[in-house]
Parts: structure tokens; sequence; C-alpha cells
């Protein structure tokens, strides 16, 4: 079963995810290997999984959340078994590898879980500063609070959609510079802003907080995320209590959930907090992963080039101080929720994880080739992201997250 290498989905891989074959298709949970989809369904009525006594709702269902709900010892073992038999070529199933094995060209990959709530942080010192820098001032660019907390705000679970999915361009209130009576209008101003979304995958209970320590337990896996902006609305509206209409219109998710046993050998070491956060906050060993990020812009014309090349060890609030910041009242995460990491920038403008930094407010556009600019997407332009950890055979990816913005 060899795959073209540096393939994001090698056998180090396997992630977990939706497909169906066809329109209206029933959907049916899948793994990704190489450029084709596993469906995990028809292994499952095969009895590939017969020692974990699954019910068909489990592989025959809209989402992961009743597969996650089984427990890590559970999924872990089901992703085994699939590695396991990717390695034996011998199984007398390859021979129905036609059943089973789909183009992933060919097929529809869906939103891979139902999303109760969705937490969006504010984790990426760089950017934070960057914004602070661009509407506070430069000596005072991060707010008094930020270092000693994970700042956040409760986003729209409703609007969370697959990768692939096509949206229109967002309306609302904006007031420009100078201009003294607001009015309504599309966006002139629509953003992305690069995250990884943390997907849980275990209940926590209400009114108990979880440890930091423990907050890896929490956590199922991770995908890519755009949490879209409209920025001249959301300039007008946040005071006092933060984004509304320029932020609850639309985000996406890439299709693949991929776990945290896959992501284990790409964890580094985080670095030192100061000042020093307060006890609860406090991790016994606090770490990222290393996953490099990047960010293509393709215009309606065509022009496509690379505008950012991140990495999600670039924040400084890891998950697990997130986790214990989130629940430390004893607020309930609920599996299938998903925790936004934040904009994800680095240091210079080629690593900002958004429009707002790499073309500082507007000022500084982005020059195509044919000698075409951009501050901000215009109708008809397509946003690509891509995550990758390590390289090689042992690589492991996020697969694309694409969306084209309508008129």
């Amino acid at each position: 079963m060899d795959i073209v290498e540096g393939s994001d989905f090698s056998i180090h891989n396997i992630p977990f995810g939706i497909f169906s074959n066809g329109k209206g298709g029933e959907k049916r949970m899948a793994s990704a290997y190489g450029d084709e989809v596993i469906d995990l369904a028809f292994l499952w009525e095969q009895g590939l999984f017969d020692d974990f006594k699954f019910d068909r709702r489990i592989f025959v269902n809209d989402y992961l959340n009743d597969f996650i709900g089984l427990g890590k010892a559970v999924t872990s073992g089901v992703r085994k078994a699939i590695i396991d038999f990717l390695k034996t070529p011998e199984h007398a199933l390859w021979q129905r590898r036609d059943d089973f094995m789909w183009k992933m060209a060919e097929v529809e990959l869906h939103l891979p879980v139902s999303i109760g709530d969705y937490t969006d942080f504010y984790s990426s010192e760089a950017h934070a500063t960057n914004v602070g820098k661009m509407f506070r001032d430069e000596a005072n660019a991060l707010l008094p609070n930020w270092k000693h907390m994970p700042v956040a705000y409760h986003g729209r679970a409703s609007t969370i959609f697959v990768s692939g999915t096509n949206f229109k361009r967002p309306k609302g209130q904006i007031k420009p510079h100078g201009v003294e009576t607001p009015y309504f209008s599309p966006t002139r101003r629509l953003d992305f802003e690069l995250e990884m979304a943390a997907v849980i995958g275990k209940d926590s209970e209400w009114q108990k907080p979880v440890d930091a320590n423990e907050a890896g337990d929490y956590i199922f896996g991770y995908a890519l995320f755009n949490d879209w902006s409209a920025r001249d609305i959301q300039h007008w509206e946040y005071v006092p209590l933060g984004p509304f209409l320029g932020k609850n219109f639309f985000s996406s998710m890439s299709p693949w959930i991929v776990t945290c046993e896959a992501l284990e050998p790409f964890k580094v070491k985080a670095n030192v907090q100061d000042p020093p956060p307060l006890d609860y906050l406090q991790e016994d060993n606090r770490f990222l992963y290393d996953i490099n990020l990047k960010v293509y812009f393709q215009t309606r014309e065509g022009q496509k080039k690379l505008i950012s090349t991140s990495n999600y060890k670039n924040i400084y609030w890891s998950i697990g101080q997130q986790i214990a910041h989130h629940t430390i009242n004893g607020c309930q995460l609920r599996i299938g929720d998903v925790l936004a990491s934040g904009t994800i920038s680095g240091e210079d403008v080629g690593s900002f994880g958004s429009l707002l930094e790499i073309t500082w407010g507007g000022k500084n556009p982005i020059m195509f080739e044919d000698g075409s600019t951009r501050t901000f997407v215009e109708d008809g332009d397509t946003i690509i992201f891509e995550g990758v950890a390590g390289a090689g055979k042992a690589k492991i990816g996020f697969g694309k997250l694409i969306n084209t913005v309508l008129g």
C-alpha cells in the first residue's frame, strides 16, 4: 500500500472524517490514506472491527460525535486496526479494494463533528501586539490582561462549515474614519484568520474545573480553522461587548480531524511565560505542536500567491491553559465543541495570519504577477490554508481548507 511520498495522509496519520459517495448518499465514517478515502463503514460491515462490538450508527452517521464519545481507548484502537490493515496486503478484504477505497476528488467530504459550542481564543502574542499597534499605540500594544489569561470570545457554532463551502459577502453597519453617521453596507474589509481548531473529545462535568495538566484527555484532535472576519463591521460594533455581525456570518474548518496520537512526535516545549501565570494556569509540561501553516491567496482572475507561512507553536497560551481557564468556573465542555486558537502570527510580515496585519490595515497592498493588488478579500477570490507537521514519509498533513467569496 505505497503512497506518494509527502502525502498529507500517510500511514502515520490516519485521521477521521465523514464522507458520502454521491449527491444525497448516506454519510459514512472515513479515514484518509494518500489521495483516497477509506470507507470505514464498509470495513466494519465486513468484520474488521468486530473486537469493538459497535452499533451500525457509529459508522453510518452524519458526524463523528458518537464515535468520539466511545473514548480514546476505543478510538485509538480503531486507528491502530486501520494501520494494521494497511500493513497487511495479503488480507482477503484487499480483493474488494474498489468497494471501500474512493478517490478523494470523487467523493463529498462533510463537516466532521456536530459543533454544539465554539470558543475563539486570542492566543498569539504577535497577532495581539500587531492589532494593538494599529488600533491603540505601540508603547501599550498589549492590553494589561493579555499575559495573565487566555482571552477569548464565544462564537457562533451554527455558521461553521466544511472546506469547499463558498459564502456571500456579509453586510452590516460601518462607520469609516471621518464619517459622522454609520451606514449599512457590504463589508469592504473582508479578512481571513489563520487558526487551528481543537476538537473536544470528552465531556467535562458542570461546575468541575479541568486541571491544566489533565486537559489533554479532553482533546480528540485538531483541524485547520478560518475565522472569517468583516473588519469594518467589527471595528464599529465591538465596543463594549466584542464582535457580533463582524464574525457570526461564516467560519470554516477542514474535513479531517488529525488525532493527538498522530501529532505526538511533533510536540515542542513552550516558551517560558513572563510574568508567570496564576496557579490554575500552571502546567508541569507545557507544550505546543510544531505544525507549519501556509496561506495562499488566489484572485478571481486566477493569480495565486503564497502570502503567509506561520506555525502553530507561535501561540502563547497552550490548549491546556485554554481549557483550564475556560472551565475554571465549571463551564461544561461537550464532545464536538471547538476551541479555536485565534489568529496565528509570527514575528515578521511573511508569517502574519491575517490580511489586517499583512497589509497593515490596508496601507500595504499585496502585489500579484499580473499587476493586480489586494488589501482585503474581494468577490471571487479564494483563500487556501494548508497545515503540515514533519516531512517525507513521516509527514502529518491536514489537507486543505478552501473557501471562495461570492458576490
